[in-house]
């Protein structure tokens, strides 16, 4: 039986939003959350040796109203990551995920992400040394497998390595990596989609949480697949840049609480941290960066982003910036109101 202390996070697991790098940074998750109190978000990979071996524990802060939080690592040493999870755990995350899924080359050099899809006992080891030390549940974000695999064969030994392993919660990219002849953006987006595959995972193996990433775009998408019996799904580029769109219903529409959130009210919520931030020797814009896609397909959008984008990168630059563009958002809605 799955361990009650977490449920809270398994639940919050029917809707995350996929660790990107450059993307899925603290600023970034901090919109989210005002936008979805139960969505389960997920840091940018940090790597176990930046921890471990860097000291870059800076790389662990983040708000306490971000939680539910996960700590996604990089890594393939089991006592690196180890050291690691006991970071992220002693920092307070309540879920620890290991990247078997980004095919970039960096990664590839480093012997971890997706290239790790060939190795399921070195991943099994790693998921077993990071139970080992931490309480916070030790989870894997995959692919269904890399260049010359066979999925239909592959897959079902790496998830039963990891099972054994005390692995119990999984999220599979729904595609293949090839780790030679595309580039990372054409990973996320030439493989063709193999949804039918993950679906018999789940069949095949009822006792593991499985949540499903890739090509999923809208909230009704996303509830087709909860329906069908999967456990969650993972939103990744839809959520960054139509945030409202994926984030704003997801309460009522995927927990079943609260209502739908208003971008409007979201905007004037996120000015007290923009204050702190800046308080404390931040720019805006690296906040702002991320509220670029708040109104996606709302009247007056264009020049949301176009107000935040050129006055966030001034120096000085502070709140007035988007309280004047969001004047903008409220003037064009008035013009279309009166029309």
């Amino acid at each position: 039986m799955p361990d009650a202390k977490f449920s809270e996070t398994r639940t919050a697991a029917r809707l995350s939003v996929a660790p990107m790098m450059d993307w899925t940074d603290r600023h970034c998750r901090y919109l989210h959350r005002l936008l979805s109190s139960r969505t389960l978000l997920y840091t940018e990979m940090v790597t176990a040796p930046a921890l471990v071996r860097g000291g870059a524990l800076h790389l662990l802060e983040y708000s306490p109203e971000e939680h539910p939080i996960a700590l996604q690592l990089g890594g393939s040493d089991p006592s690196e990551l180890a050291l690691a999870a006991k970071l992220g755990a002693e920092a307070g995350y309540d879920e620890i995920n290991l990247n078997c899924g980004c095919p970039s080359d960096r990664v590839q050099s480093g012997t971890f992400g997706a290239v790790l899809m060939r190795e399921p006992a070195r991943v099994a080891e790693c998921v077993a040394a990071m139970r080992e030390v931490v309480e916070a549940e030790v989870t894997v974000k995959c692919r269904i497998g890399v260049d010359e695999q066979d999925p239909q064969k592959e897959l079902p030994v790496f998830l039963e390595q990891i099972k054994a392993a005390g692995c119990e919660r999984v999220t599979i990219h729904a595609r293949k990596a090839w780790l030679q002849g595309l580039s990372p953006k054409e990973n996320r987006d030439i493989p063709p989609l193999d949804y039918e595959l993950v679906h018999q995972m789940k069949a095949d193996f009822p006792d593991l949480h499985i949540s499903i990433n890739g090509g999923i775009t809208s909230l009704a998408q996303a509830q087709e697949q909860l329906d069908a019996g999967l456990d969650g799904v993972m939103i990744g580029r839809a959520a960054y840049h139509q945030p409202t769109d994926i984030l704003a219903g997801a309460d009522p529409l995927i927990f079943g609480i609260g209502q739908i959130a208003d971008p409007m009210d979201v905007v004037q919520k996120v000015l007290p941290y923009v204050e702190a931030h800046l308080a404390g020797g931040g720019r805006l814009h690296q906040i702002t960066r991320h509220m670029l896609g708040l109104f996606a397909g709302r009247p007056g959008a264009r020049g949301w982003r176009r107000m935040l984008s050129e006055g966030a990168v001034r120096e000085n630059a502070g709140p007035e910036v988007i309280l004047r563009a969001l004047d903008s958002i409220v003037s064009n809605a008035s013009v279309e109101q009166a029309v």
